[in-house]
């Protein structure tokens, strides 16, 4: 069993290598979490595995670590109101701008991305949009998904989900037109597969790299931050943003209490923000 000084020294190691806050009734999570790690390490206790990461210079065990501390529940189309806005005001709006020659590219920013998901929906909602704007192409968009994991990064690419995955949230339209069954897997077709780039990325790190993007993901993610970190990410993602840029957020999220740099908005039944 995990004593409360060892969970307090691996809480405090995973969030200053990637954000994650813990709170202290959370050390169920840890120990389930890390025991069969603790075991395959050879570690006699939590304490044990602690130092032997510490003094890993590799830091493949320190990934191994957050990567089993990380959550990474996801699954098609969540909570829908995001991709409803985007085909219904977001995507219209570039579309015209594309038509005019105000621009050429939509950038997204799907961070925190998961087995992929997320991402691959937007794409999808993507191919169903310009279905009836045939002006637009899929070489208009660009889509990057990040995650920490490299696991999940791995699978994402891959495109490939058994029955339970690919039933979470997508209807069988979709499904029997952006995907091939093999037995129990479904693969993501190509055309789907090939609008996203996966790409490892730490939210702690810069990512001005990552260049101005027009419409950003950043949901179900900052609910496990510290108010410090949230509102350090949040500025961030404003100064990366073009002006008027989207931001959407998990639907039980809000940044109301964190920053001043957007301005909430209301479309139908959903919520989405604009810097200003």
């Amino acid at each position: 069993m995990i004593t409360i000084d060892e969970f307090r020294l691996i809480r405090d190691y995973v969030e200053k290598h990637c954000g994650i806050h813990l709170s202290d009734d959370k050390t169920y999570l840890v120990e389930t979490r890390l025991t069969t790690m603790m075991f395959e390490q050879g570690c006699n206790t939590f304490g044990d595995l602690y130092n032997r990461a510490v003094l890993d210079k590799t830091h493949t065990l320190r990934d191994k670590i957050i990567e089993a501390i990380t959550t990474n529940e996801t699954f098609w189309f969540r909570d829908i109101h995001p991709f409803s806005i985007l085909t219904e005001l977001v995507l219209k709006q570039y579309a015209d701008e594309i038509a005019a020659g105000k621009r050429n590219k939509i950038r997204f920013w799907c961070c925190a991305c998961s087995t992929g998901q997320e991402p691959y929906s937007i794409a999808m909602t993507f191919l169903e949009f310009i279905r009836h704007y045939p002006r637009l192409k899929p070489e208009n968009i660009e889509i990057l998904a990040t995650d920490i994991s490299s696991t999940v990064l791995f699978l994402g690419k891959l495109g490939r989900y058994d029955n339970l995955a690919i039933t979470r949230g997508l209807g069988e339209e979709y499904r029997d037109r952006y995907f091939v069954q093999n037995n129990k897997i479904w693969t993501i077709s190509d055309e789907v597969k090939k609008m996203v780039r996966f790409q490892k990325l730490n939210l702690q790190e810069s990512f001005n790299h990552l260049g101005k993007q027009d419409i950003i993901f950043c949901r179900n993610i900052l609910i496990y931050f510290s108010l410090e970190f949230k509102q350090d990410i949040l500025k961030r993602i404003a100064a990366l943003l073009r002006p008027g840029g989207y931001l959407f957020l998990g639907a039980s999220e809000s940044i109301i209490m964190y920053t001043q740099e957007y301005e909430m908005q209301r479309h139908a039944m959903g919520l989405y923000y604009q810097v200003k």
